[in-house]
């Protein structure tokens, strides 16, 4: 009897050391500083940058749009919407029984959307601060949620794609536009920036509990990839 109590009073106490060590431990950044101009951007820079008719999403965001599928009354988001050019053709989209949410990880990229859609007398549209871990989207709040140009800034993917997998509905479809990056054809620039390939994205995605349903051929060196939870 003694020999089995100090085996129970042993396993008690290695529970409460263990527990404690599981609960705090945090995913590591998989791309230290690859947000760090988007802390605390310039929003005319931004601008700049981002609506120039030479980037692919740019030229292609009408396209983008409607091969997104959305329908009037249907509610979505727009992680990391920028400077909201897509955002914005989304909420048109949905309608008034419908609302778009854009989310982003800097305050003054989210009040310049705000004031845009205000002057375009879109009333549908909410921002939402989100941070490097969590979109802040509610649960099931989203039929559909659109990381375009964006997925690769996901410095814990795995803390994201929870908190994406939580705010879609039960039938909720994620698209992730990104760049392909292959040895020998990709440029330079994005080879270096963009962390990983189409093919280690998907599988981050299927081990988060998703399941590629369509890879829509729309742009030159970019995949278009539909997702649902599984």
């Amino acid at each position: 009897m003694t020999h089995r109590w100090l085996g129970l009073v042993w396993l008690a106490s290695f529970v409460l050391i263990a527990i404690p060590a599981t609960i705090t431990a945090q995913e590591q950044s998989v791309k230290p500083g690859i947000n760090d101009s988007f802390n605390d951007p310039d929003v005319d820079s931004l601008v700049s940058r981002m609506e120039s008719e030479d980037r692919a999403i740019y030229k292609y965001r009408h396209a983008i749009v409607a091969a997104l599928g959305l329908e009037p009354g249907m509610d979505a988001a727009d992680v990391g919407s920028g400077t909201g050019f897509i955002t914005l053709l989304m909420a048109r989209e949905v309608g008034s029984d419908g609302k778009v949410y854009a989310e982003d990880i800097a305050q003054e990229p989210l009040d310049f959307i705000a004031k845009r859609a205000t002057e375009q007398g879109i009333a549908n549209l909410e921002t939402v601060l989100g941070t490097h871990r969590s979109t802040n989207l509610k649960p099931a709040s989203v039929d559909l949620l659109l990381a375009c140009d964006t997925y690769h800034h996901f410095e814990y993917p795995d803390d994201m794609l929870a908190s994406i997998r939580q705010a879609l509905r039960r039938e909720g479809r994620f698209v992730v536009i990104d760049f392909e990056r292959v040895n020998g054809v990709t440029d330079d620039h994005y080879l270096e920036h963009v962390r990983a390939g189409k093919g280690t994205f998907t599988d981050e995605l299927r081990d988060a509990g998703f399941e590629l349903e369509k890879d829509i051929p729309l742009m030159k060196g970019q995949y278009f990839l539909v997702f649902r939870k599984r």
